[in-house]
């Protein structure tokens, strides 16, 4: 896992806020920065637990793309009451970096006029109504600028980047006991980081399914995640997955080979690309729904809606448009067509391997020439497609 440096002053780490989010309630403007998606996509949550609360709170929220949203729509969301709920206002931009940029020096007046000193602008238990709170999720958050430096002494800006190894360990043991009531022994905690790709929102997954499988002890020991969680062969294969969908299909093959070559059977590949491909067969038919009553669904959100988990949103989104929505649409029916292939009664392991090479090549841009660099037989079956 990527190492973290320390937080600069007046920035609250992801994994210190989400271990107890009362200590650190939001103030009227807050920024939620770095790389990791999925530690953003807690944060927010807990925000949005923190603020907006019981059944009524939804009322209070909106959220906008930052490459698309007007400043006047904002500043709308932020001084308009719901009539339900208690009055609070919680307005998030996604992907705020472009926006941050237009109109840094409007932001910078409303931080000067909004946000008050950090003794008056937190609200615990007894919040005050007509709160507005107003998240930027960015990327990069220099210090060095005037609205950093003014969200850093009357707002709070909260850094999510990839936790060390021993921080990951540590919160991972936490959330064990406290969202599955479970123990995550430390050396479990160790082994799990060697069986699987070293990124926060897989780890959680893994805990979460150890969690159902965990006998009446509540524990979670190395020889259950041994038993439990896959190798190294799992990391290999989600690496075949999003190369495939990336249309690096040269990559993609060469994961292939090193899974056979260990003895993975290519029939048992096949079902784990359909569980995570056909989400984007799922988003475009939502999209085109939509589009159809006039509307505008982002392909961001179709995703979301189609299955993918939060922290996976981003590549998704960049697959997404790779594919382009013709390919994606053929999707569901290129996949049936190789589990039948592979179903046939003259079906073989080379057969089987032969449908997951030319689902690969369907799933690439620039087929012939990846896989010019690739595998000749995968180049054969390149003209076989295209044909």
């Amino acid at each position: 896992m990527a190492k973290s440096s320390a937080a600069k002053s007046g920035d609250v780490d992801a994994l210190e806020f989400l271990s107890n989010p009362d200590k650190y309630p939001p103030a009227n403007v807050c920024a939620v920065f770095g790389d990791d998606a999925f530690l953003k996509g807690e944060v927010l949550a807990a925000i949005r637990r923190q603020l907006l609360g019981g059944a009524d709170g939804e009322f209070g929220l909106s959220v906008f793309a930052g490459r698309e949203v007007e400043l006047r729509d904002v500043r709308d969301a932020l001084d308009s009451v719901s009539l339900f709920g208690d009055g609070q206002r919680l307005v998030i931009i996604e992907d705020a970096d472009t926006f941050v940029s237009d109109h840094r020096p409007e932001l910078e007046e409303y931080v000067a006029s909004r946000c008050r000193e950090p003794s008056d602008t937190r609200f615990g238990s007894a919040r005050r109504t007509n709160v507005s709170v107003l998240v930027l999720d960015v990327k990069t958050w220099p210090s060095n600028t005037r609205l950093a430096k003014a969200v850093a002494t009357s707002g709070m800006a909260i850094k999510c980047d990839a936790p060390t190894d021993r921080q990951a360990k540590s919160w991972l043991t936490q959330r064990a006991k406290a969202v599955h009531d479970v123990r995550l022994e430390a050396a479990a905690a160790d082994a799990l980081l060697e069986l699987v790709p070293p990124e926060l929102g897989i780890l959680v997954q893994e805990v979460a399914k150890l969690a159902l499988v965990a006998g009446p002890d509540r524990l979670i020991n190395v020889k259950l995640v041994q038993e439990n969680v896959g190798g190294w062969r799992t990391r290999v294969t989600w690496d075949m997955i999003d190369a495939a969908a990336d249309g690096r299909a040269a990559d993609a093959l060469g994961q292939l080979d090193r899974l056979i070559a260990s003895g993975e059977k290519p029939f048992g590949l096949l079902p784990q690309m359909a569980s995570s491909l056909r989400r984007f067969p799922t988003a475009v038919q939502l999209i085109e729904a939509a589009e159809k009553n006039r509307q505008r669904l982002p392909p961001r959100e179709a995703l979301a809606q189609a299955g993918v988990i939060p922290f996976k949103l981003g590549n998704a989104e960049r697959q997404l448009r790779q594919i382009g929505r013709q390919r994606a649409k053929q999707l569901t029916q290129w996949l049936l067509a190789a589990d039948l292939a592979m179903k046939g009664h003259n079906s073989s392991d080379e057969r089987a391997r032969m449908e997951i090479e030319r689902l690969i090549i369907r799933l690439s841009l620039a087929s012939s020439t990846a896989i010019g660099r690739g595998n000749s037989d995968a180049a054969r079956l390149a003209a076989s497609t295209r044909s």
